[in-house]
């Protein structure tokens, strides 16, 4: 049944390399949201860890439906009664030492409803500054969206936000989601300017779960994690530190974005 109004909720965390502790955040984090009313939850790309070398997400690495972070989220799903979408978490890959970066989704019941697999990766260098995601992962290949009650969702993950026409086949979504773990350096740059874009050029809301914070592994991520709304107005943010935003989907405020300006009826190509 569709909705008019849904209440979504970012979670913004700091990473640990230890899985048991990122758990123990993530439960009180989305335990927050869920007092605060929201249907829909986001966490953050790479919540269970942040390690101390980009290797060791593979000692992680889960089979669909067979593991303690899929059965984590699925049971915080079914307790409190949410839509929950997983950040990510590393998946096996065929490739030997590399994983999938992979979001989940689990409905209400706690039942997975689709996965989306990371498609584009992030190789970044600048002086002592140096990161790239291929050395460990394993590019995802299909553009992915679910419904939910207020419309299409669509998924994508981080540097996926560098690329406005993954958003573009999508099709029509009331909602895009973006878990990250955005450097200082590029989030300071280019966050909320891509977010913005992609809100206001999709006409659609977006919400963004980020890391947010100085990591045990020296690692500093921008966090900003935030709802911006089809006009590209920010409802919500946070910083840094760990810690939730909270706004509302509605999707009469998208219809009457684009009602009164009709962008996405006007494109030619």
């Amino acid at each position: 049944m569709t909705q008019s109004l849904m209440k979504a909720a970012a979670v913004q965390m700091v990473a640990t390399p230890q899985p048991e502790e990122n758990m123990l955040a993530a439960r009180r984090l989305i335990g927050q949201a869920a007092q605060q009313g929201a249907q829909l939850v986001l966490l953050p790309e790479y919540w269970p860890i942040m390690g101390m070398k980009e290797s060791d997400k593979v000692a992680h690495a889960e089979r669909t439906d067979d593991g303690p972070i899929q059965a984590f989220m699925s049971g915080l799903a079914r307790e409190h009664g949410i839509w929950l979408i997983g950040g990510t978490l590393p998946m096996a890959a065929a490739e030997p030492g590399k994983v999938l970066n992979t979001l989940m989704v689990y409905n209400p019941a706690g039942e997975r409803v689709i996965r989306y697999d990371k498609i584009h990766l992030f190789n970044f260098t600048r002086g002592d500054e140096s990161y790239d995601e291929a050395r460990t992962i394993v590019p995802g290949s299909s553009v992915t969206t679910f419904e939910a009650p207020v419309g299409r969702v669509g998924l994508s993950v981080c540097y996926d936000l560098r690329f406005p026409e993954l958003y573009r086949a999508m099709g029509d979504c009331a909602l895009i989601v973006v878990p990250a773990a955005f450097t200082h350096t590029t989030g300071k740059a280019h966050w909320e300017l891509l977010l913005r874009a992609r809100a206001v050029e999709n006409q659609c809301y977006v919400l963004a779960a980020a890391q947010g914070g100085q990591h045990v592994n020296g690692r500093r991520t921008w966090g900003h994690s935030m709802l911006i709304d089809p006009w590209g107005e920010i409802k919500a943010e946070l910083p840094e530190g760990e810690g939730i935003v909270v706004g509302d989907i509605d999707v009469h405020h998208v219809q009457r974005v684009r009602d009164s300006l009709p962008a996405l009826r006007h494109r030619r190509m």
